[in-house]
């Protein structure tokens, strides 16, 4: 599958400061990508520099295999952004927003714009005016005004901020069905780690301007630690246990028995248990977040 978007050694100084070293990543069709990274890590800054706000210094962007530096307005007909919060003439309705926004691109007709109100579930408010709408809503209008035109690429710059639990869960649905249905590649940058685990299928850390990992969050959730056994009786779990692991160190805790164990290992320990008449009421597998991957990444540093 080809990338819909691929930075190449991207490298931006601003006087004698490097911000950003040497960045490569791809992002492809179907996919939500997240951006992290510490307080001044470069993650506006290379969004900034994606839809052509910013300038590179070295280093090459494409968007659907063409390059932002040699034909921008071919490459940035395939992107839809929203850095930032969306800004709305707030005198207008949702649908009159659209309108105008439409009559920027061509090709975009009614028809469009009733599809993507529907998409973004406003098509009982569209008629209200924006000043009327809750935060949620004026985010879920700047997503339908981004997605006019049908891009390949959504770029989103902290959507959820703001947002209560609510707005938030309901963005973060909205993305899965936009990756999943519309097919389009999505770059997310925000700082809840929790929300960011839950909608992205790979995310990227950045810190001082390099590229520290790429990693896929379903790998992520197989990076065991631990796992916990609640059992009875916990003494004779333990004895057995002890006695088929003696080199791995046991905890016991009130939550029951945890044990650094390989993934494949769990059948294997609990078909042991079973054998040695031992209840076993509960299994949980104590997965590695991703907040504590990133703090290991980054050494605990506060994030964007």
């Amino acid at each position: 599958m080809n990338p819909l978007l691929q930075l190449k050694h991207v490298r931006k100084e601003i006087g004698r400061k490097t911000i950003i070293h040497d960045l490569s990543l791809e992002v492809f069709a179907g996919e939500v990508f997240g951006l992290l990274g510490p307080n001044g890590a470069g993650k506006t800054t290379t969004i900034r520099m994606i839809v052509g706000l910013m300038g590179i210094t070295s280093g090459e962007v494409l968007i659907n295999g063409i390059s932002i530096a040699r034909d921008f307005e071919k490459a940035i007909q395939h992107v839809g952004a929203i850095v930032e919060n969306p800004e709305m003439y707030k005198f207008l309705t949702g649908y009159q927003n659209l309108i105008h926004y439409a009559r920027m691109t061509t090709g975009v007709t009614e028809e469009r714009i009733d599809e993507v109100v529907q998409l973004v579930g406003l098509e009982h408010r569209i008629h209200d005016k924006v000043k009327t709408y809750s935060l949620g809503m004026r985010q879920r209008l700047g997503l339908a005004q981004a997605l006019l035109h049908r891009p390949s690429l959504l770029i989103l710059d902290e959507p959820t901020n703001g947002l209560d639990p609510a707005g938030i869960r309901e963005i973060r649905d909205y993305l899965r069905k936009l990756a999943r249905e519309e097919g389009l590649a999505i770059i997310v940058s925000s700082h809840l780690l929790t929300e960011m685990e839950m909608m992205c299928d790979r995310f990227a850390i950045i810190q001082h301007g390099k590229l520290v990992t790429i990693e896929s969050v379903q790998e992520l959730s197989k990076q065991i630690e631990k796992v916990l056994f609640t059992v009875e009786p916990v003494e004779k779990a333990l004895q057995l246990i002890q006695t088929r692991y003696p080199h791995i160190n046991i905890t016991h805790t009130d939550q029951g028995i945890e044990i650094p164990l390989d993934y494949k290992e769990i059948p294997n320990l609990t078909a042991a248990l079973v054998d040695g008449q031992i209840n076993i009421y509960g299994i949980q597998v104590l997965a590695k977040s991703l907040e504590e991957r990133f703090l290991e990444m980054t050494g605990g540093n506060e994030i964007v």
